[in-house]
């Protein structure tokens, strides 16, 4: 495939198994927006004269991924901050939720997107409501998304139907357009069972059986607090048992928080190649703990990062997640060595991909989709330079840069984020937008 697009700069960061830093480096990009290579310039490939050659300045590596947000909640930040996990659904979330409508949902998506793409984040793992209006707002804004529909039963949000109906709905939904559609394949449709404690047990055992007729992705909160799921341990051992029990994990499935796990949890996602989506920042403001995240990666268990919902964590800035999942590793385990600069990175994207069970995002290489994040390194978070040794590079991607780096950003081979602006919409009208849909569902 010829090259039309063509990326250099002083460092790329792959994000392949070793973490390599790759010095005068090239990213090259074909017509239909996929990677064909990355490594030393002296080694890329003949290009054509018409192929566009862009310099940049500073880092590339990929879009970071969101692997567990409820992102339109945007519109809800600041709600209910200083409460459990329990009251503040039951009492805050659900009832606001309960007003929205579709145009509020888009307002608030096509905010987060915003956001995340100014934090470096391409592909978002969302489950929510309203499905259309999320996928619509994430097309326009020009992200990636991995879209599970909600599905709930509880009384707050009864106007939404049974479950059997969103069930019935996402089933049509995939039916009609495939579990992946839009330009670069930007949209990946899945199954959002809430929980175990939202749902009973018939209806997980449906929407398992469902999503693997489809090969889709089943996105679920799994131990996310002491308190939740008292039931569903007292009769079945645990939530991961019963979702075993009922033939869940027989397919695609990325389970939210894990922050409870057991070793016999651990374990058995292992065995099935369940995904974690580790949502550290949320976890700790909500007092809901800490996942073992340094068990479950020695376990071989595909993690990825969350940021769980921006009206509790109160962002989208996967960065601090990157941060918080090594300082909580270190922190718990008393070694200061249980997560490196190169273990964190990979968890934001790589490892999310593969907790998505996904190959085709989250490292750049040939075949992968040109999801690419340029790293701004005129900053005092790189006041060292770029001529030190790889370790001290990726330490200070880690550990300094944070969002406020981010220049640039292109999803499928296309640019996104220009001079940390979207090229695709108005940012200022967005914004504009999410605050008339805020005003409405405080009434």
């Amino acid at each position: 495939m010829s090259i039309a697009t063509r990326l250099h700069a002083p460092i790329a960061l792959p994000c392949d198994p070793e973490c390599s830093v790759i010095r005068d480096a090239v990213v090259d990009v074909d017509g239909e927006g996929r990677i064909v290579y990355c490594g030393p310039r002296a080694g890329a490939p003949d290009r054509t004269n018409d192929a566009i050659v862009r310099e940049c300045s500073g880092i590339l590596l990929p879009g970071l991924i969101n692997a567990h947000a409820h992102s339109p909640m945007t519109l809800l930040r600041g709600m209910g901050g200083d409460l459990p996990l329990l009251r503040w659904l039951h009492e805050v979330i659900w009832p606001a939720e309960a007003r929205l409508r579709p145009s509020d949902v888009h307002a608030g998506m096509e905010l987060g997107c915003i956001e995340m793409l100014r934090a470096g984040v391409t592909t978002s793992a969302e489950m929510y409501f309203m499905g259309e209006a999320v996928v619509d707002a994430t097309l326009a804004v020009g992200s990636r998304v991995v879209f599970a529909s909600a599905v709930i039963s509880t009384p707050a949000l009864d106007k939404l139907g049974g479950w059997q109906s969103m069930v019935d709905g996402i089933n049509r939904w995939i039916d009609a357009d495939g579990v992946r559609f839009g330009p670069g394949d930007r949209v990946e449709l899945a199954y959002g069972p809430h929980s175990a404690y939202t749902l009973p047990p018939e209806a997980l055992q449906a929407i398992g059986e469902s999503a693997q007729q489809r090969a889709a992705l089943v996105h679920t909160h799994v131990a996310e607090t002491r308190t939740e799921d008292v039931d569903q341990r007292e009769q079945f051992g645990s939530v991961p048992a019963l979702l075993e029990k009922l033939g869940v994990l027989d397919g695609r499935v990325l389970a939210a928080h894990g922050v409870h796990l057991s070793d016999d949890d651990i374990a058995l996602f292992a065995r099935r190649g369940v995904g974690v989506a580790h949502c550290p920042g949320s976890n700790a403001k909500l007092a809901s703990g800490t996942a073992r995240l340094v068990e479950l990666l020695n376990a071989g268990i595909p993690v990825g990062l969350g940021t769980d919902g921006p009206s509790s964590n109160d962002d989208l800035d996967l960065w601090e997640e990157v941060q918080l999942a090594g300082l909580f590793a270190r922190t718990v385990t008393g070694d200061a060595t249980a997560l490196t600069s190169r273990a964190a990175l990979l968890a934001a994207t790589r490892g999310g991909a593969e907790a998505l069970h996904r190959d085709d995002i989250g490292v750049l290489e040939p075949g992968r989709w040109a999801d690419i994040v340029h790293l701004d390194v005129d900053n005092p978070a790189f006041a060292t330079g770029l001529d030190v040794p790889d370790d001290q590079v990726l330490a200070n991607v880690v550990w300094a840069a944070g969002s406020r780096c981010v220049r640039d950003v292109w999803v499928a081979g296309g640019a996104v984020l220009h001079e940390r602006e979207p090229t695709r919409v108005d940012r200022r009208a967005v914004q504009a937008a999410a605050r008339t849909a805020a005003q409405h569902i405080r009434g």
